[in-house]
């Protein structure tokens, strides 16, 4: 009977404390963005990744008790040419065959200024995952949470242009990872 009761409390407070657990709100897809930007031959190229999700828990008062998890479809990324499209899923690109999804997980969200924020987390591409501390600044439009920033990453660091590709006189290693993320209203 006590063993009982001890369960049934357990169960209670684990269910009390989930409800009490701010909800992740979900992506609004047609206003969120990710966009890669490198350069080639000095020149900005730029990247749509036209599929991705995101689920985002933030109260700005009780930062440190944030979370986010983003995860993008590679095959998704559209440089504008249906060639170019194409050999980015390859092996010395993406290799989007091995591996289909990037992902940004949070492991720790802190102030940085008024509206402004750091959040650290975990960024893996390709298979390789880096530390990484992504600089994000905090609004609310029309009842809807948006964050965006710019993440620069090192492309030779998740072993994206393998072979040739790896002249970074072609196509510089620094990276821009530009994101636009809005939360669908509660």
């Amino acid at each position: 009977m006590i063993k009982r009761s001890l369960i049934t409390l357990a169960l209670g407070l684990g269910l009390g404390a989930a409800l009490l657990a701010p909800a992740l709100a979900q992506l609004d897809a047609a206003k969120s963005s990710v966009v890669a930007v490198s350069r080639q031959m000095g020149v900005p190229v730029e990247g749509v990744f036209k599929r991705f999700s995101a689920q985002v828990s933030f109260d700005p008062a009780r930062p440190a008790e944030g979370k986010a998890n983003l995860e993008i479809d590679i095959a998704s990324f559209d440089l504008g040419d249906a060639d170019f499209n194409r050999e980015t899923t390859k092996k010395e690109w993406f290799d989007t065959a091995k591996f289909p999804k990037a992902t940004f997980v949070t492991t720790a969200i802190k102030p940085a200024g008024a509206g402004k924020y750091e959040a650290a987390g975990k960024l893996t591409i390709k298979g390789r995952t880096q530390d990484v501390i992504a600089p994000v600044s905090f609004k609310t439009e029309g009842g809807q949470q948006v964050f965006e920033g710019t993440l620069p990453i090192r492309r030779l660091a998740f072993n994206i242009g393998e072979g040739e590709w790896k002249d970074t006189a072609t196509v510089a290693d620094e990276v821009q990872i530009k994101f636009r993320i809005v939360t669908a209203k509660k």
